[in-house]
């Protein structure tokens, strides 16, 4: 007799850094935002590009491309910024694109692949196969671990 498996799904925004896509819950992002005015803040990670004002609340705004140490990109018409609320405050993510929100079944996300040398790999929860798309999901906790910190630094 097979047991009764409750499969449940997970709504996510699915972007793109350098023609991979990634996805991250929709429950954390507030919004996304094309073009916004970014204050560069001293001694800041390089990766950390700047705060921006997003109807009064000061936001830092993080590069993933840079922050995966992958190959920088000038920000263009398809570039966006996801605004993420994670442990009280909010941050910017920049990607290259951010195009689809969908509901992919729990079941389907697998752990972590052991890529050796690679600085993603750090900061990735899962890999979800869905349809023929591989959905790299990313753990938000280690992703802004440093930014929570320096902000903690700042008080």
């Amino acid at each position: 007799m097979a047991k009764a498996v409750e499969v449940s799904d997970m709504k996510v925004i699915v972007f793109q850094l350098m023609n991979k896509e990634y996805a991250i819950g929709l429950d954390v992002v507030e919004s996304i935002e094309k073009s916004l005015s970014i204050t560069r803040v001293p001694r800041m990670p390089s990766y950390v590009k700047g705060v921006l004002n997003l109807r009064g609340v000061v936001t830092p705004v993080v590069d993933l491309r840079e922050r995966f140490d992958m190959e920088p990109k000038e920000f263009d018409e398809s570039s966006c910024i996801i605004i993420v609320s994670h442990a009280d405050s909010e941050v910017g993510l920049i990607v290259d694109d951010a195009n689809d929100v969908m509901d992919v079944p729990t079941s389907v996300i697998g752990p972590q692949p052991e890529v050796v040398g690679s600085v993603e790999s750090e900061f990735i929860s899962g890999v979800a196969k869905v349809d023929k798309r591989l959905l790299v999901m990313l753990n938000l906790e280690k992703v802004l671990q440093p930014i929570k910190k320096a902000n903690a630094d700042e008080l």
